[in-house]
């Protein structure tokens, strides 16, 4: 039985996504130290102590396939993001469990970085809906996936329990294929006004 989707490298001017791996954990314990971005209570990005741990708990899940966002300015990883919650009979993922390190937020790489997982999904996987989800009180969060394009479908209420025991309201947005052709061309043009 083959596995949907397959594990894949891809290559942007300002990111390369590829499978994630304990040879990254160097580069994403200082990357998660920039900005601090473990001490978010609503987030659940690992300390420099628990990468290694969220690393292999990434790679055992058979619903995820994990990705090291890599800077190629610099060669170094910055970040991480999956495709999660994969229902492979009705072809929909979500991207998820994304975080990068605070001095590449709002940059052209998040731009990209979407753009590569979203071609991917609609033009290679035939993907007939790809979903967002984050905390109802993560604005910065909730700000870029709308930016992206994505739609709210809906607040799912106590959703989820955090690690702090506060009970998470879920917003989850997304994007169907027939919406792609526009969000991928204002994609192109927010990353082609970004880089210019």
């Amino acid at each position: 039985m083959s596995v949907w989707p397959e594990p894949f490298s891809t290559d942007g001017t300002f990111v390369s996504l590829v499978p994630l791996s304990q040879t990254h954990r160097a580069d994403l314990a200082e990357a998660t130290a920039d900005g601090e971005l473990h001490r978010l209570w609503y987030t659940t990005v690992p300390d420099a102590a628990g990468m290694e741990a969220e690393i292999d708990r990434r790679l055992a899940l058979k619903t995820m396939v994990p990705f090291a966002v890599i800077d190629t300015s610099t060669g170094k990883a910055v970040g991480m993001t999956t495709y999660m919650n994969i229902d492979a009979p009705n072809r929909r993922v979500e991207i998820g469990s994304t975080w990068y390190r605070r001095s590449v937020q709002r940059t052209p790489l998040n731009t990209e970085c979407k753009l590569l997982l979203l071609q991917h999904a609609f033009e290679t996987l035939d993907c007939i809906c790809v979903e967002f989800r984050t905390h109802f009180v993560n604005v910065q969060s909730r700000r870029a996936i709308e930016r992206l394009g994505a739609k709210l479908d809906g607040i799912l209420r106590s959703n989820m329990i955090m690690a702090n025991g506060s009970i998470r309201d879920t917003a989850v947005y997304s994007i169907i294929a027939s919406e792609w052709p526009t969000v991928k061309a204002n994609l192109t043009w927010r990353l082609e006004s970004q880089s210019g």
